[in-house]
């Protein structure tokens, strides 16, 4: 039957089967969380609607959703603007060279933890202990997203990652202490680093350039920040280009360890 030979698989199907469901998987990761999630989840709903009465030869229907599709891709650049500029950073920034990124995307072959990880527990407890003292920080941590762009503008560093160190980077008379510090792994590549601020007009006024700077540059990274407010002493964890809520610091020590997975 002609109806039933759509079938037939090829192996050039299989590939082209995997390859959109990893593209729709790390579209899915870039908008999760967001408003612009409901929008890609029914963009996803009417392009499978289109296909489907394109299938049974529904022909008045499939020309109608066709239209609209074609006729919204428009519009749909103009609403996903921020997320494609984060997909296509995204693309031409991650690092193929290095094995700690290549390898976090087959998390299945993964027995153990890789000897670079980030050493989470002395980075929540300086976070923690410049909170009490209202000592002002912002860590920055690397992920798959090359932060080369932004490393440029500060001190190049090299030193593995210890909450002596961290505190002593963001105490109030070091002259390092004025701008992010940068960590790649368990090492602090760089310090005293200008990040491009946000222009979000929906964070709140009480958060000050420390968290403005943090949410512009996971906005155009998968990077994740902490910041502690010289202010309040409080401990903000910002992903994605937004403020991620956390009950205490055990709790944020096991967002991080995931995130970082």
């Amino acid at each position: 039957m002609d109806f039933l030979n759509f079938l037939e698989f090829k192996i050039t199907d299989v590939i082209d089967i995997v390859l959109v469901a990893a593209l729709l998987y790390y579209i899915y990761k870039l908008v999760k969380g967001t408003v612009a999630i409901n929008i890609f989840i029914g963009i996803v709903i009417v392009w499978a609607l289109w296909k489907l009465t394109e299938l049974i030869q529904m022909k008045m229907i499939s020309s109608m959703v066709g239209g609209f599709m074609n006729i919204g891709l428009i519009a749909l650049i103009i609403v996903f603007q921020q997320e494609i500029r984060k997909f296509l950073l995204m693309i031409g920034s991650t690092n193929f060279a290095s094995k700690r990124s290549f390898i976090r995307h087959f998390k299945f072959l993964r027995q153990e933890a890789l000897p670079g990880d980030t050493n989470v527990e002395a980075v929540v407890a300086a976070c923690e202990k410049m909170s009490s003292t209202k000592t002002g920080a912002i860590i920055v941590i690397e992920r798959t997203n090359s932060l080369d762009f932004v490393k440029i503008t500060g001190d190049s560093m090299n030193i593995e990652i210890t909450q002596p160190i961290l505190e002593s980077i963001f105490f109030k008379n070091s002259p390092l202490h004025d701008g992010a510090a940068i960590i790649q792994d368990n090492y602090i590549t760089a310090t005293r680093v200008i990040l491009p601020v946000s222009n979000d007009r929906n964070i709140p006024l009480r958060f000050g350039l420390r968290h403005r700077a943090a949410v512009g540059i996971t906005e155009k990274t998968d990077a994740i920040c902490l910041v502690v407010s010289e202010e309040t002493g409080s401990i903000s964890y910002i992903k994605d280009g937004e403020f991620a809520p956390f009950k205490g610091l055990e709790e944020l020590t096991q967002f991080l360890r995931k995130d970082l997975e």
